[in-house]
């Protein structure tokens, strides 16, 4: 049954994914917006070992063979809103000023295709106009001179760069003289690297799609891959049918989580689902530190009962540092503070454990931003890498931990060198290429960069590709900061609002995309990216460019870094410009294992970066892996009335790109502003399915309030409530980070919900 709700409707939510209306959904998107030629040129290309790399998700594509349609229904939209027929010139910047463009929503915004040359806002001017190129590049370095510290410059990256203008965006930034080089992983899984980093030694995941095939267990924490990474969904079918087990352990149910119709086999394109989760947690919010704690008692507690039997004592004496310590802690933690924390009873949690055990006790822990944006968030990773360290799953086929990243290189960003505290190592390796002091001193991330701006200690700002605004926290506070920089420059491909919140002055650089054909002077040229397991491949498109107009993105970065340094620089840019080969030539000298770049990557399917977790070798301070003994902690409101909110993607979405306006695995049609919240939480605030509401967030002495949504019953624990990124985003404290990691805690936001006043 429909219900009506602010300009759309809602419904039950469906119980499996993809299959037929995903496809369905795909094309109509394709086909509505880059056309029937362009766009079916696009899918064909699409993940295929001699085409481009899809720009959405960062999911590994097969080793072996691909299908021809090798994507999903969020890449295909992607690719959509990319190779679009739609183009914004200078005329659409003359008839809409910056504050009507203000006034339209983010999806109209995406709606209205390519941008296709530079415009350039003056101070005090409510209009962008048309600038050339070569009066670009010289304004940019004129600003940057001007400058009275490098510091008082932030250079920020989208996970969509490529590895070529990542490490040329780097390598400008610390010739520059400054380490101000945030980028979206503060944002999202900084959480992991910092967790995985001080226990393994390594910031990434440790297995590959063969893996998860093999695994006997695949536990998903706080992820939803029917939404955020489709693709991971044919992974847990193949699990599944080789004899694994897949456990969700998420807030809410969701529909990925549940069934999945494989859209390219018969069963599914019939409707027909295959069952996923044999066992479905519904964890309180921030519940997974604790539940996983339980998990460690409870294999504990089986070891004293059957001593040798249960725990890896092998590993963990040969490879493991502080066992004794994190026992003790273990038996510390209560069995019912566990329960109350987590939501989860003691039955369940050894029905888990009952799963780990069986077989091989090879088993994956994936996870995604659920666990990295809490306030525990290094903790809780730590937790769940204890309990890999205590059964040896690591290091072997089928067992490992996959935190999934979002965007398609946001990994191989870092890899590059885009981390405002990047090792002594890569400091020398760059200076050893380049000859050239790169600075020492720890630059700003994104939380760091906004308060710097705030606070006027940063005067221009500079966006390779992204939607900063919308994908940081406290919206408010952010457009606050950006408006105090001087000037702000946002290299992109589509309209946002970053383009329209700016700094005193203003420049909008259009680049190429990734499925377009990228031809400098030495011929096309390809560029590359790695994947969520550490396998970096080739991507080269074959689309005719939007517009005559656009330049690279290692192209605009060479420019910028020409004029601002002259020719005679340590770093050849015209060549770089000219021919990405000799980028990659550079890179091989600076960054372990990428020896023999360019022809490696040219063999199909790019090839796999070292990993040295897989083999059992830990790069820590003490040469093994280290267990955490931190003392478990749960997200509480400061008031019993008070709820906990999450902020989340809609179907029709990726990352702040927003594609049309329905989210159908959870029932919601053409409209954004809405609050999922137990049932019973609504009947306690005396709130009608669909009323109106006003939610209030509170930080220390802040608060912070949003208008406007719609209050939907959904299956989720009591106390805990969702609204979608990045709407909501108006509700995360600047000053809620998590610990170590000081990533946004966009996942833990205390709230009060109450119904508007309509005669207002």
């Amino acid at each position: 049954m429909k219900h009506s709700v602010g300009k759309g409707e809602y419904h039950e939510p469906k119980e499996w994914a993809a299959g037929t209306p995903a496809v369905v959904s795909s094309l109509k998107q394709v086909m509505s917006t880059a056309g029937p030629l362009r766009g079916t040129k696009a899918l064909l290309k699409l993940n295929q070992k001699k085409g481009f790399d899809c720009p959405s998700c960062a999911w590994p594509d097969p080793d072996d063979h691909r299908a021809v349609t090798e994507f999903c229904e969020n890449g295909a939209k992607a690719i959509a809103s990319e190779a679009t027929s739609r183009k914004i010139t200078a005329d659409f910047f003359r008839q809409n000023s910056i504050t009507s463009l203000l006034e339209e929503s983010d999806y109209w915004h995406d709606q209205q295709g390519r941008l296709t040359e530079p415009m350039y806002r003056e101070a005090g001017s409510d209009y962008y106009t048309p600038l050339n190129w070569n009066e670009v590049f010289p304004l940019i370095a004129k600003k940057l001179k001007e400058l009275e510290d490098p510091n008082e410059a932030v250079f920020y990256t989208s996970g969509r760069a490529s590895n070529e203008a990542a490490f040329l965006y780097q390598l400008l930034v610390r010739s520059f003289g400054t380490n101000n080089l945030p980028d979206c992983s503060n944002m999202c899984h900084e959480s992991s690297g910092s967790a995985l980093n001080a226990a393994i030694g390594i910031g990434k995941g440790t297995v590959s799609l063969d893996d998860l095939h093999q695994a006997d267990v695949i536990l998903s924490v706080g992820q939803n891959p029917g939404t955020n990474h489709p693709r991971m969904l044919s992974s847990l079918e193949t699990c599944i049918d080789n004899g694994g087990e897949v456990i969700a352990i998420n807030p809410l149910k969701e529909a990925g989580l549940m069934g999945f119709a494989h859209p390219q086999r018969i069963k599914g394109i019939l409707g027909k689902f295959s069952p996923l989760a044999s066992q479905y947690y519904q964890v309180n919010i921030n519940g997974d530190m604790a539940l996983f704690r339980g998990i460690a008692k409870s294999l504990l507690e089986r070891e004293s009962q059957s001593p040798g039997k249960v725990l890896d004592h092998d590993f963990i004496d040969e490879h493991t540092i502080g066992f004794d310590e994190y026992e003790d802690q273990c038996e510390q933690s209560s069995w019912a503070e566990i329960e109350k924390m987590s939501g989860i009873a003691k039955e369940g949690i050894e029905k888990i454990v009952d799963s780990l055990l069986k077989k091989k006790r090879r088993f994956i822990t994936c996870w995604a931003m659920g666990l990295t944006q809490q306030h525990n968030a290094v903790d809780t990773i730590r937790e769940v890498t204890n309990v890999h360290l205590m059964l040896g799953a690591l290091g072997r086929e089928g067992a490992g931990v996959c935190p999934v990243r979002g965007h398609s290189n946001v990994q191989g960003d870092r890899t590059m060198g885009i981390y405002e505290k990047v090792p002594e190592s890569f400091h020398k390796a760059l200076e050893k290429a380049y000859s050239f002091s790169s600075p020492r001193e720890h630059g700003y991330d994104v939380v760091d960069s906004i308060e710097a701006m705030q606070q006027g200690k940063v005067k221009v700002f500079m966006a390779l590709g992204g939607n900063f605004l919308q994908a940081a926290p406290d919206t408010g506070y952010t457009a606050e900061a950006l408006a105090k920089c001087d000037l702000t420059i946002q290299i992109s491909t589509k309209l946002n609002r970053s383009h329209l919140m700016t700094g005193k002055s203003a420049l909008i650089l259009p680049c190429l995309g990734r499925s377009e054909t990228d031809l400098q002077a030495s011929g096309p040229q390809s560029v590359t990216c790695e994947n969520s397991m550490g396998i970096v491949h080739q991507s080269e498109g074959s689309l005719k460019p939007a517009s005559s107009e656009l330049l690279s993105e290692p192209a605009i970065i060479c420019r910028t870094a020409k004029a601002l340094f002259g020719e005679s620089h340590h770093a050849d840019w015209s060549s770089y410009e000219n021919n990405y080969d000799e980028i990659r030539n550079v890179i091989e000298k600076v960054i372990p294992g990428f020896e023999d770049f360019n022809q490696r990557v040219r063999e199909p399917g790019g090839f796999y970066l070292p990993n040295d977790v897989k083999n059992r070798v830990w790069k820590t301070e003490s040469g093994k892996a280290h267990f955490s003994a931190s003392v478990i902690s749960c997200f509480k409101t400061q008031r019993a009335e008070r709820l906990v909110l999450q902020t989340l993607r809609s179907h029709d979405q990726y990352n702040t790109t927003v594609y049309g306006l329905d989210d159908r695995y959870r029932g919601v049609g053409q409209e954004r502003m809405v609050l999922f919240m137990n049932p019973d939480d609504m009947k306690a605030r005396a709130l009608a399915p669909a009323a109106k509401v006003v939610v209030t967030s509170y930080w220390k002495a802040e608060e912070r309030v949003l208008s406007g949504l719609h209050a939907i019953p959904y299956d989720m624990p009591r106390g805990a409530t969702a609204a979608y990124f990045p709407e909501a985003n108006v509700l995360v404290p600047i000053g809620s980070t998590a610990a170590i990691s000081n990533t946004p805690t966009s996942k833990a936001i205390e709230i009060s919900v109450v119904a508007a006043d309509l005669n207002k």
